[in-house]
C-alpha cells in the first residue's frame, strides 16, 4: 500500500466539548509558540463544533506553562531529558500525577520507573489511555484527584461522611437491654 504524504493524514481528533475549553486551548497553542519549539499544528480542521487540531510542541524549559499545567486538548508537551534519571525526575516534577507510563526492555529499568514514578495509574509497555472501571482503576496524587480509585476497593467510601459515637460502655451502672 503506498504511503500517503505527511500533510493529508487525517488525525482522529474530535471536538473540545464547548467554546470555553475551544478558547483555553487555542490560548494555550498560542503560548506555545512563545514557549517552545512547536514542531507539529494542524490548522486546517472540519467546519461547526468546536474542533481544535493537534498540536506537538517541545518545551524550553520544563517548567513552561504549557509542560507543567493540564490542558484538556489535543496539545503534547514533550521535554528533552539527558538520560533516565533526568526523565523520571522531570516527570515527577509536576503537581498532577494522574497516569504514567514507560516504554522498555530493561528490566531494572521498569522496576525503578514502577517504584519512582509518581502517578495514580503507572502504565507499562501499553498505552496509557482507556481505563476500564472496575478492571483498571483510575484515580491520582496531587492535583489530579483524591487518590481514591474509580471502581476501586475505596472508592464508595469518599461518598460517605465518616462519623464516629464513642461510648464508654465499662461506666458504673451500665445494663445492656434484654
Amino acid at each position: 500500500m503506498p504511503s500517503r504524504p505527511r500533510d493529508t493524514l487525517v488525525p482522529m481528533v474530535g471536538p473540545l466539548i464547548d467554546e470555553d475549553a475551544w478558547q483555553l486551548v487555542r490560548a494555550y497553542r498560542t503560548l506555545a509558540h512563545a514557549e517552545a519549539e512547536v514542531v507539529y499544528e494542524r490548522t486546517t480542521v472540519p467546519q461547526g463544533g468546536w474542533y481544535v487540531g493537534p498540536t506537538i510542541v517541545v518545551a524550553h524549559t520544563p517548567r513552561s506553562r504549557v509542560a507543567t499545567e493540564e490542558i484538556f486538548g489535543p496539545l503534547l508537551a514533550v521535554l528533552r531529558a539527558d538520560d533516565f534519571d533526568h526523565a523520571l525526575a522531570l516527570a515527577n516534577d509536576s503537581d498532577y500525577a494522574l497516569t504514567g507510563g514507560i516504554f522498555s526492555r530493561s528490566p531494572s529499568r521498569i522496576a525503578r520507573a514502577a517504584e519512582d514514578f509518581r502517578a495514580g495509574n503507572f502504565y507499562v509497555n501499553r498505552p496509557i489511555t482507556g481505563a476500564l472501571v472496575g478492571r483498571a482503576p483510575f484515580g491520582g496524587y496531587g492535583l489530579s484527584g483524591v487518590g481514591s480509585k474509580a471502581g476501586g476497593p475505596d472508592y464508595l467510601l469518599q461518598f460517605l461522611e465518616p462519623r464516629v459515637i464513642s461510648e464508654n460502655t465499662i461506666r458504673q451502672g451500665f445494663a445492656p437491654l434484654a
